[in-house]
């Protein structure tokens, strides 16, 4: 994953892979677990985990790469943000409440993270795989573009808030812009944002427009290609 201070100078994204970490029904899948991640060959874990790590070669000859900021966490990083997902009673993960408006919105003052991106590029596929390994949870998932109609809260327990937000470009609410770019701008408990780009084609114009908007507001983001 690249965080970046200037759009213009993305060039390496990670890929955040669905078919490795996927849930189906209730019942967590294979390699749901980072400890049995661990277990794997060097060459099977790495293809997991850093799915895209060798396209740095790919680069730009004399590139400026002063602008990226590389996550790269370790085997006990990776362990610890596990635990963040895994729902106990003294650690209770679930859904909260939906939004329409901003006004709408819980006040809330934990720190909260957004998912952004086109219509079915997997925000909510995404937020049902990072509680793979609590599948109680239940996350509304659809093969239809444009499924996603409201602001989605759920709390991790009293550590931080997920908010998954509807898609933009084909079939968006027609109150897309009144109901995202208000959150976006004056939520104050909002700390990063992550857009999702569909990694099979790229960053699209409604992508690049979404950029522009988060670079014009100076909205924390990462972008993600999805695949």
């Amino acid at each position: 994953m690249v965080q970046l201070t200037k759009a213009r100078k993305l060039q390496v994204i990670n890929c955040l892979l669905r078919k490795n970490v996927v849930t189906s029904g209730r019942t967590a899948t294979k390699y749901a677990s980072f400890s049995e991640v661990l277990q794997l060959q060097e060459k099977q874990f790495t293809g997991i985990t850093f799915p895209l790590q060798d396209l740095a070669k790919y680069l730009t000859p004399n590139m400026d790469t002063s602008g990226f900021q590389i996550f790269n966490p370790n085997h006990e990083d990776i362990k610890k943000a596990e635990a963040f997902f895994i729902s106990s009673r003294y650690h209770i993960i679930d859904y909260f409440v939906s939004a329409v408006r901003m006004d709408h919105a819980p006040q809330l003052s934990k720190p909260e993270v957004c998912f952004l991106g086109r219509s079915n590029v997997g925000k909510s596929s995404l937020i049902k795989a990072l509680f793979s390994l609590s599948p109680e949870i239940e996350v509304k998932i659809s093969k239809h573009p444009g499924h996603t109609k409201k602001m989605n809260f759920f709390k991790v327990g009293k550590l931080f808030t997920m908010v998954d937000m509807p898609g933009y470009g084909y079939r968006a609410p027609e109150d897309f812009a009144e109901m995202v770019e208000p959150y976006l701008t004056q939520r104050q408990n909002l700390k990063r944002t992550f857009l999702l780009v569909d990694g099979l084609v790229g960053i699209q114009p409604a992508d690049r427009i979404a950029i522009e908007m988060l670079e014009e507001f100076g909205i924390p983001y990462v972008v993600s290609y999805f695949t």
